[in-house]
């Protein structure tokens, strides 16, 4: 008697899942995906907080604040052992170089540009080692005090498990680039607690100037399971928690905030430039690929020395910005941050370093917002009391701006802070600020639009072809003969 075994149950579930309706095929699969996202998100949260723990807090002697979502935990007053901070954030770069060079070189640097970049190459190509040693070495960089953000880690998470998903389910090629995408923005939604947010980001960030509609319903299924798994677990408390008693009620409000749009903009493109000039001068240095995050990180650490804001993803540092607290940090100090993140981060991230790029990016747009708050205090009309509200639409102009995803940005930072009014103020700063960057971007592996795509070429290419099936492009013949039939039968 005959077995089926696995594989042959596996082509049953694949055929199956291939000829059932649209509907019913991304709900199996954004559910499967989603699960895998909100898993590696509560994965990676820990694998990070007990790097923390044990580097930066046990050796180095020094405990970055946490927001409100992440605990509410303040800072150490002081670094017992300063000497110690810029060793241990050397050696967190250290072990992760040493990780990423020996096993998987795909997992240096951001994972969202690798993930972005697969979708549109090779959606089926992502090594399952790479969610693996993206977990550990991104966990040690951050952990130990490296400038990096957890969308990163996470979004090369679920990618993975989503090419993994498509190779073995034999999809195809169009469906293959919409689980990759889906399992982008499911992994950034769940670690952000931002479902709708992530969902829209995944078909936003693949164009600058476009975005991957297909993906779109797919998304919102996934990322909102991803989000269910995560907040089981970490709790569905928003990140910054809820920002309550700020009202929009001034419209002079507006000129503050477009000067942030403004400056936004400019410093974006400067973090993109200082990002890639790092990156590029890394790439074209001869020293091994384990060493170069080491001295970046080493160089982050002495900077650490004077300005302990840029250790870590910054969140916390974010959340003590929008209160009070601004107004008793010196203003030079205030001022510097901005350009602080970015030098950090490059020299984390861009060194060859493993974390993410997107959360410094909010937290140096956080900073700028603080910094014109802080500049316009005590004189400016109308000005908001509090800082929160220019701290929250710098986070939102600044990035969504150079990743060219405003939308999705703007709705991620609403979810973030619980409070949905200022999209009103952020929507004026952020389309400022986009068209500041114009064609800059963050990311070097978004392309223009579809029309640029590999995948989308022929139906904008060729629109009629593309849209015509054979089958109506074919006529039924008027005679058949057989090879062996003779000239008088034919006729």
């Amino acid at each position: 008697m005959t077995r089926t075994g696995g594989p042959g149950r596996l082509q049953g579930l694949a055929t199956g899942i291939k000829n059932t309706t649209y509907l019913r095929r991304w709900l199996i699969l954004g559910s499967l995906i989603g699960v895998v996202a909100g898993l590696g998100a509560i994965l990676f949260t820990e694998a990070l907080d007990a790097a923390n723990h044990l580097l930066l807090g046990t050796l180095g002697g020094y405990h970055t604040p946490l927001p409100i979502g992440e605990g509410n935990v303040a800072s150490s007053a002081h670094m017992p052992r300063p000497w110690a901070i810029p060793i241990v954030v050397g050696a967190g770069g250290l072990i992760s170089g040493i990780l990423v060079h020996r096993l998987a070189p795909e997992a240096a640097g951001h994972g969202t540009d690798a993930a972005i970049d697969a979708v549109h190459h090779n959606p089926m190509g992502i090594r399952p080692r790479v969610s693996v040693v993206k977990i550990i070495s991104s966990a040690i960089t951050i952990g130990s005090g490296g400038s990096g953000g957890r969308e990163g880690p996470t979004a090369q998470i679920s990618s993975s498990f989503a090419s993994f998903l498509a190779r073995r389910l034999d999809l195809t090629p169009a469906d293959a680039r919409i689980a990759l995408t889906v399992g982008m923005g499911a992994g950034i939604g769940a670690i952000f607690r931002a479902p709708l947010g992530g969902a829209v980001l995944g078909a936003e960030i693949l164009y600058r100037e476009d975005v991957e509609s297909e993906a779109l319903i797919p998304s919102l299924l996934a990322s909102i399971v991803g989000f269910a798994v995560f907040g089981a677990v970490e709790g569905f408390v928003p990140i910054f928690g809820y920002l309550q008693g700020y009202r929009f009620n001034h419209p002079i409000e507006l000129v503050y905030y477009a000067l942030i749009g403004l400056a936004a903009g400019l410093l974006g493109m400067l973090y993109s430039d200082v990002f890639y000039r790092v990156h590029h001068f890394a790439g074209r240095s001869r020293l091994s690929g384990a060493l170069k995050p080491a001295i970046g990180g080493l160089l982050v650490g002495v900077v650490a020395l004077v300005l302990p804001q840029v250790l870590g993803t910054g969140y916390g540092w974010v959340q003590e910005a929008m209160t009070d607290q601004l107004l008793g940090i010196p203003l030079w100090i205030v001022l510097l941050l901005p350009l602080a993140k970015i030098l950090s981060t490059a020299l984390s991230i861009g060194s060859g370093g493993s974390g993410g790029i997107f959360g410094p990016g909010m937290v140096i747009g956080g900073f700028l917002g603080a910094a014109v708050w802080r500049l316009l205090h005590g004189f400016a009309p109308g000005l908001p009391i509090s800082p929160a509200p220019l701290v929250i639409v710098g986070m939102i102009s600044c990035f969504g701006s150079i990743a060219h995803a405003p939308i999705a940005v703007m709705l991620m930072v609403a979810e973030m802070t619980g409070s949905l009014e200022l999209l009103a103020p952020a929507m004026a700063a952020v389309g400022i600020a986009t068209l500041v960057v114009g064609d800059h971007t963050i990311y070097a592996s978004q392309l223009k639009n579809r029309a640029d795509s590999p995948f989308h070429r022929l139906r904008f290419g060729l629109p009629m072809l593309d849209a015509i099936p054979v089958s109506e492009s074919m006529t039924p013949p008027k005679l058949a003969l057989k090879s062996g039939e003779s000239v008088a039968a034919a006729q």
